[in-house]
């Protein structure tokens, strides 16, 4: 381990570097711990620390900066939960974890401790009524209709994240004739992991509707049809989360439902159907069974409920 003469904020770029090559995070990954760390970067130089180097980072420091974060306010005015704490937390202990890993002296990163918190369990989800209601509610006289619903069925079929169904692209679904039952297509997701995902014949079937009124040759699976001619065609996370939220208004089920809703619905479903936790594990493609194992407390309220509801023993009462 050697002494590095430059201060912390200027191993900056050389960290994103590391994200990039290394730890191989997208940009919007990058960006986001950029943000996290400016934090960091802004309390040190208000605290006249920025010129301090790794080496001189200690265990008093880090728990002035954790107290800093504990009375930060959010956008809102309000204090930050304690789970916002920690991201920045993280980001910082990823800092150190870049020291260690380019043998520059510093605190280990273990030495940073996360914000203690009661774990809430904050998935939700449609029932089945709601998914139905939810995919029934665009117009499929019009090719944004036609769009939208093929949209939604490839959401509940597949519990794709919007980013990788935005991805998709139309040479990717080979429907074949006759129809094919169904469909399975390799796809990189989250972290830059592949996994495979697999189409419902329903899901197909909305599809080749959909392509079939296409006219255009664009190489996007999802297009715009509104905007300048000019501009890049491919439907945008945002525009889906757009969409998402107009059908739901319109179908009448909760207007918090997002994209992410419809994967959170599409795992609740299997788990409730008895799919064992480990196949659900691959289907999200989520690299530790414990981001999976939420969607088994979410499930247990469901049968814990529909046990008071038909098993109370209200029956046996003399």
């Amino acid at each position: 381990m050697e002494k590095s003469e430059k201060p912390i904020p200027r191993h900056f770029n050389d960290f994103l570097d590391y994200l990039d090559v290394e730890k191989g995070l997208s940009s919007t990954s990058q960006a986001t711990y950029g943000r996290l760390l400016k934090k960091f970067f802004d309390w040190l130089e208000k605290n006249k620390l920025s010129g301090i180097k790794p080496d001189e980072l200690n265990d008093q420091i880090i728990w002035q900066y954790r107290v800093y974060l504990s009375r930060s306010l959010s956008r809102q005015d309000k204090q930050l939960k304690k789970n916002t704490q920690n991201h920045y937390l993280i980001a910082l202990r990823n800092l150190l974890a870049f020291f260690a890993n380019r043998d520059i002296l510093c605190l280990p990163p273990e030495k940073i401790k996360l914000a203690k918190h009661a774990k809430e369990i904050s998935v939700k989800f449609l029932t089945l009524d709601q998914v139905r209601s939810l995919l029934a509610a665009p117009n499929v006289e019009t090719i944004t209709g036609l769009r939208d619903r093929a949209i939604l069925e490839t959401f509940f079929s597949t519990g794709m994240r919007v980013a990788e169904l935005t991805a998709l692209n139309r040479d990717q679904i080979r429907l074949g004739s006759p129809l094919l039952k169904d469909l399975e297509i390799g796809i990189v997701g989250k972290g830059n992991r592949p996994r495979t995902v697999y189409f419902s014949q329903r899901a197909l079937e909305w599809l080749k509707k959909y392509l079939d009124k296409r006219e255009d040759k664009e190489k996007a699976l999802f297009i715009n049809y509104k905007g300048p001619k000019d501009a890049p065609r491919r439907l945008t996370p945002r525009s889906i989360e757009t969409l998402v939220k107009k059908y739901s208004k319109l179908a009448g089920i909760p207007l918090s439902t997002v994209p992410h809703t419809l994967r959170h619905s599409f795992a609740t479903d299997l788990l409730a159907k008895g799919v064992d936790l480990r196949a659900v594990q691959e289907f999200l493609g989520h690299r530790n069974i414990s981001t999976t194992q939420i969607y088994t407390h979410v499930v247990s309220k469901q049968l814990r409920d529909i046990h008071r509801r038909f098993h109370s023993g209200e029956e046996l009462k003399e």
